[in-house]
């Protein structure tokens, strides 16, 4: 099953990385051991088949060729197992959508996330980073993760649909986001339903945790239509709805909410645990933010908190973030489907093959990034980046499926970064830190940590 096809540049050989992985074991080694499953497929070529159960698949393992296929949405289009699941969660919202939808989708919500709605953002983002500040203690034991799980639920409910959530409510969003997160990924990587129809406690955690976040999105709704309008994502959908042929449904509304919500809060909670555990790793790093952090002036209540155009201004911080996307990608694993036959690295794709590629396996590759495990945030001075090859970083996907939130995604976790470490700094409870296990997300699941103040120097 497997075979060498000379391209312009070099021999790409392409098959089902036979001797590592048995040719019938592909989806269970992506299942157990992932993150080693897809390093090793780089020395079988650019393009490698495997097979996940039943249906064949490809992975793209080279920078150009995955740049090349997300730029060209109208043949590589969205689809395949990961996309089939989170349409059943997230209906046919802007992640979900076919190409021939996704403009329309897109000119709806881009306003919301305009370049001055964020900076206005930031302000909202430095507030709720306060105000979980003030709620630890030195010497406190905190599950990082939770926290930062509560902190991006908290931003992203606000923005929309500005104070609908209650401690109550933003609790439930939480604990339903992690069932869903956990069910997710076998889901994707077995591409039969069977299994999950079987009525395990597992299977009944994940439908319940979907029922409740359904249930709780509909509730919302009901009561902005019995309430005044707001100036929200919600307001700008509500406004939209419409039986013209330039308007949306109700449904539509849905669909939306849950898809930014479940994308919105999730993936930036799992980079900021990420970067705090990094940043615990790695002192030099930490030290660096701290400098940078101490030369910023308090705000007039004496305390410090990022103003709107404090992203900008907070250059260690965002190289920290950036290279926390690179070294733990919280989006790891994508598909697409071929539209119609076509052509990738010398090879014939027939029309609906699943294409994969693998943001981790990309940023890990030592030609892009040498001494790719290691934490390296000064890699991301302008100097240094634009050394990066095209397609080598991929943290929001490429071409206009481009992630919508990228900028306001990056602000919140710069913002909170900033807000946080410069109060408190976050010890391992031990020197081993745990690698993080991929679910739908890749991050670490519960990271405790110790409060410890931070005093100027």
């Amino acid at each position: 099953m497997s075979g060498a096809v000379t391209g312009p540049e070099r021999t790409w050989t392409v098959g089902t990385a036979p001797g590592i992985f048995p040719f019938v074991s592909h989806a269970i080694a992506l299942f157990r051991r992932p993150l080693e499953f897809l390093n090793s497929l780089p020395q079988h070529g650019d393009l490698v088949e495997i097979r996940l159960g039943p249906m064949r698949a490809w992975v793209v393992c080279e920078p150009r060729l995955v740049h090349r296929m997300l730029t060209d949405p109208h043949i590589f289009d969205k689809g395949g197992p990961l996309y089939d699941r989170l349409g059943a969660l997230m209906g046919d919202g802007i992640v979900t959508c076919r190409q021939s939808e996704h403009r329309r989708q897109r000119q709806l919500l881009q306003p919301g996330f305009h370049a001055s709605r964020i900076a206005a953002y930031t302000e909202l983002m430095a507030e709720e980073a306060l105000a979980l500040c003030d709620e630890w203690r030195p010497g406190r034991k905190v599950d990082v993760t939770a926290a930062m799980m509560a902190l991006t639920t908290r931003v992203t409910s606000r923005v929309l649909f500005s104070d609908s959530l209650d401690a109550r409510r933003a609790a439930a969003v939480r604990e339903s986001l992690a069932a869903v997160v956990r069910g997710l990924f076998v889901r994707t990587v077995v591409p039969v339903d069977a299994p999950f129809r079987i009525p395990t406690p597992a299977n009944r955690r994940y439908r319940d945790a979907l029922a409740r976040l359904h249930t709780l999105i509909d509730s919302i709704i009901a009561e902005r239509h019995r309430g005044a309008p707001r100036d929200d994502v919600l307001g700008t959908l509500l406004a939209a709805v419409s039986d013209e042929p330039d308007g949306i449904s109700e449904r539509a509304v849905h669909d939306q909410l849950i898809t930014l919500l479940l994308t919105g809060v999730e993936t930036t909670a799992m980079c900021l645990a990420s970067a705090f555990g990094l940043l615990a790793s790695n002192p030099e790093a930490e030290r660096a933010l701290h400098r940078e952090l101490e030369a910023l002036a308090p705000g007039p209540d004496g305390r410090f908190a990022p103003g709107p155009d404090a992203p900008a201004g907070l250059v260690y911080a965002r190289c920290v973030v950036t290279e926390t996307l690179r070294l733990r990608p919280p989006g790891w694993l994508f598909t697409r489907v071929t539209t119609e036959e076509t052509e990738l690295a010398g090879r014939r794709l027939p029309r609906g093959a699943t294409v994969l590629y693998s943001p981790y396996l990309l940023h890990h590759d030592p030609e892009s990034f040498p001494d790719p495990e290691s934490f390296v945030p000064e890699r991301w001075f302008p100097e240094r980046a634009a050394s990066v090859p095209k397609g080598a970083m991929l943290p929001f996907s490429a071409g206009n499926r481009k992630c919508i939130g990228d900028s306001f995604a990056m602000a919140e976790a710069t913002t909170a970064l900033a807000t946080i470490a410069r109060r408190w700094r976050l010890r391992p409870l031990s020197a081993r830190v745990r690698e993080p296990r991929p679910a739908v997300t890749l991050g670490p699941r519960s990271l405790v940590m110790i409060c410890e103040r931070r005093q100027r120097t």
